[in-house]
């Protein structure tokens, strides 16, 4: 069974119930699968791409989101209809010889993205509490397994109400910045433009500008959430006659485009306020007078409390981003290995407890942000965000492909298989993806030896 401790353990209304009683019971899969678009990796991209661009990358986001829509829907239709998830189903259907090719990546994937974790909730540590160094804060984060373990116990509604606060208290922030204050009002013309008329030619011309598009890829369509929305999905006890699995499908696809919509307008915003403060200025003037200083070394997750400070006042809006940055790390912290629990006993049928998983993985990820800090300390945060969100996106198509595989064969799915139009959307996402990845892959191994020899 997929997270056995979870598994078919939240009852669902029957289908004649009223309609806002089935979205309830089924809502929660896709929050949590959401929170990993909304990690401290994104931040970084979007605070990078902002801050550099304005608002010339909008409309990767948008299109990322869109494509992350699509396949998280057809994550979720392969667990209901299944009864398997991705991870299971590679193990069963596929070669043999591919499962360790393939289990290896998927624990590649999720350390880089625990990487983000690491230093998003370090950078958080360090402005709640100044006097701790960024080295020793990314140390004091490896024991962040006891907030996983505590919040288990409780089951899986208890960890979706939590993610549902700490995403709503996010949102709200940035809606205020945006609609509501004068002073960080973007030109929403120019953000429009942005988002639906981009210029392709300047874009590929640019290897700059794709690079950070394949980190904003990589931080939005996250492999591992592939696998771990179709084992999600099952925490529902759903019955195996037709209607009730296609009233499963039908909300969990409400479900995922709500909370994946969510995920793209706080991206979105994110970038957009940091078009605002920092894009064409070299320094910003906080309400208190002070002057903060951008520099072409800037970094930009250290300083991006600044987007918030208009709001709240520069001291308030350190401590707000500072805690919000640390809840966007640490709930994206009981995703992940979740996440690594499906893929080590769906590939590999293993299994251990939570708390080993959870130090094994945490380990893997502070390897590198140590010996990064501990050589050129804390100016290089989001050179290494970003680089986490591009191993991300070159690990995607070793899930996408399977997935669409297996969610569009009669064989596996019978009845139930993913419609043409939503295959023909899944693969040109596919395609689109590893396009950029092949485009883009060159610089990427250069620039990641660069963070760690320059």
């Amino acid at each position: 069974m997929s997270l056995e401790g979870f598994h078919r353990s939240v009852l669902t209304p029957l289908p004649s119930a009223r309609p806002w009683r089935q979205y309830l019971a089924f809502a929660g899969p896709a929050l949590l699968v959401s929170v990993g678009y909304m990690d401290p990796g994104n931040w970084a991209t979007d605070l990078q791409a902002g801050a550099e661009f304005k608002y010339t990358l909008l409309w990767v986001i948008g299109l990322s989101s869109l494509m992350a829509i699509f396949l998280q829907v057809i994550a979720a239709r392969l667990g209901i209809v299944t009864g398997r998830d991705l991870a299971q189903c590679c193990r069963d259907f596929m070669p043999r010889w591919t499962r360790w090719p393939n289990y290896l990546s998927c624990e590649l994937a999720i350390a880089a993205c625990d990487l983000a974790e690491v230093l998003g909730s370090a950078v958080a540590l360090h402005l709640l509490f100044p006097r701790i160094s960024l080295l020793a804060a990314v140390l004091i984060t490896s024991l962040d397994v006891v907030l996983l373990l505590s919040l288990q116990r409780f089951g899986i509604r208890m960890i979706e109400a939590v993610v549902l606060v700490l995403v709503a208290t996010i949102a709200a922030c940035y809606y205020i910045e945006i609609f509501v204050l004068p002073q960080t009002q973007p030109d929403f013309h120019e953000m429009a433009r942005g988002l639906l008329a981009p210029d392709l030619v300047s874009f590929v011309q640019r290897k700059d500008l794709v690079f950070l598009a394949i980190g904003i890829i990589g931080a939005t369509v996250m492999p591992h959430n592939l696998y771990l929305h179709s084992a999600l999905v099952q925490t529902r006890r759903i019955k195996g006659d037709p209607v009730s699995i296609r009233q499963a499908v039908r909300y969990n696809t409400i479900d995922t485009t709500v909370a994946l919509s969510t995920a793209f307008l706080v991206n979105a915003a994110i970038m957009v306020l940091a078009a605002v403060v920092f894009y064409g200025h070299s320094d910003v003037v906080l309400p208190s007078g002070q002057v903060v200083t951008f520099t072409p070394d800037s970094d930009w997750i250290q300083i991006a409390y600044v987007t918030l400070a208009p709001l709240v006042g520069k001291v308030a809006a350190a401590l707000l981003f500072a805690v919000a940055l640390l809840a966007s790390g640490q709930s994206s912290t009981i995703t992940g290995t979740l996440a690594g629990q499906v893929v080590m006993e769906g590939f590999m049928d293993w299994k251990i407890a939570p708390w080993v998983r959870r130090l094994i993985t945490r380990l893997c990820a502070v390897t590198p942000a140590v010996i990064l800090i501990a050589l050129r300390g804390g100016r290089s945060m989001t050179e290494l965000l970003t680089l986490s969100q591009v191993v991300l996106a070159i690990q995607l198509p070793l899930a996408m492909f399977p997935l669409l595989w297996f969610a569009g064969s009669r064989k596996r799915m019978g009845d139930g298989r993913i419609g043409p139009l939503l295959l023909t959307a899944g693969w040109a996402s596919c395609l689109v993806i590893t396009a950029l990845d092949i485009f883009g892959l060159p610089d990427a191994f250069r620039d990641a030896v660069a963070v760690f020899t320059s």
